[in-house]
């Protein structure tokens, strides 16, 4: 049983449980007024360790209630005084868990891998996060958001053991922390009447970025490697806020152009071209894949279907 923390601290046996050696603030007074006061193996405070013999009443202090002294009074009915678990906190076991695979005695495989090692995993975890989501499957969402939290976790514990610029999952943070805070003036510097609504609140956030990385052109910082229909609308959306006419986008006649400009036209629009691509094809997958298993059905093999047949097995009107 967990003791409420806003409730007077009980008396006789207690276990207090810390994380961190940090204390909950309802067990401050138990342990300034009991007489007994014992601390497990794991816990850095400066108390006595648990003895062969604990007295009754006691207050055992500890960061494991596994541990069998901590059983051991839990078993005889004692309350745990705990503090409310911080939003987060399972972010340090995975950082944990992390280091531990990645340091000698862990796993040979994830000691063997690298950056440039790791970025099939990164790219193939987002397009799985991404189709989680088109596909509105909770449960997947959850472990695909895992997967690409992996991803980082990994990236900054190789980056930690690099010899000429070490940097942790903290420094990563912390970059993170100064970013959001930096570029939100509305919302940590007491306001900014540039920023009315989610709209001017995405140009702020491109004047933030450019004032801070001093870029000399609207395309820096375009990431040149992402999927050619999202880059080409990207660079729609970039020219477009610089003032850029849609007379300038490409348009020579070849394939690549008139991609190009459908892409960029869609973008200014508003739409998600690389979504609405994707969406499509995923919608022509199935449609390939229930005509198939249809013809089966009928047992015609689809390998060897003609035009014609095709057309009949197919479930949507052409």
């Amino acid at each position: 049983m967990t003791a409420d923390p806003m409730a007077s601290p009980p008396s006789g046996t207690v276990v207090v449980l810390v994380a961190r050696d940090q204390v909950p603030a309802a067990a401050v007074p138990l342990l300034r007024s009991a007489t007994e006061v014992y601390a497990t193996a794991g816990v850095g405070l400066d108390l006595p360790k648990v003895p062969d013999s604990l007295p009754d009443p006691v207050v055992l202090v500890t960061d494991d209630l596994d541990d069998p002294a901590a059983t051991a009074l839990l078993a005889r009915g004692a309350p745990v005084i705990a503090a409310p678990r911080p939003v987060g906190a399972g972010l340090l076991a995975a950082v944990a868990v992390m280091d531990r695979l990645r340091s000698p005695g862990g796993c040979p495989w994830d000691a063997e891998q690298t950056h440039d090692s790791l970025r099939q995993y990164l790219v193939e975890e987002c397009f799985e996060l991404l189709e989680a989501i088109e596909d509105g499957d909770r449960a997947a969402l959850r472990e695909e958001l895992g997967d690409v939290l992996l991803q980082v976790l990994f990236h900054a514990r190789v980056a930690q053991e690099d010899a000429a610029d070490p940097f942790s999952v903290d420094d990563v943070a912390a970059g993170l922390v100064a970013k959001l805070v930096g570029r939100h003036p509305n919302v940590f510097a007491g306001g900014d009447p540039a920023v009315r609504d989610a709209g001017t609140q995405q140009i702020r956030w491109e004047e933030h970025k450019q004032a801070e990385k001093r870029r000399e052109s609207s395309v820096d910082g375009v990431a040149t490697g992402q999927p050619a229909l999202a880059l080409a609308a990207k660079l729609a959306q970039r020219t477009a806020r610089a003032g850029v006419p849609e007379d300038l986008l490409p348009r020579n006649g070849d394939t690549g152009s008139r991609l190009f400009d459908l892409a960029a036209l869609a973008k200014r629009a508003g739409d998600d071209p690389e979504g609405e691509l994707r969406a499509v094809s995923r919608r022509f997958a199935e449609d390939v894949r229930t005509a198939e298993r249809a013809a089966r059905e009928a047992g015609v093999d689809p390998s060897t279907m003609p035009p014609d047949t095709w057309r009949h097995f197919w479930p949507r009107t052409p």
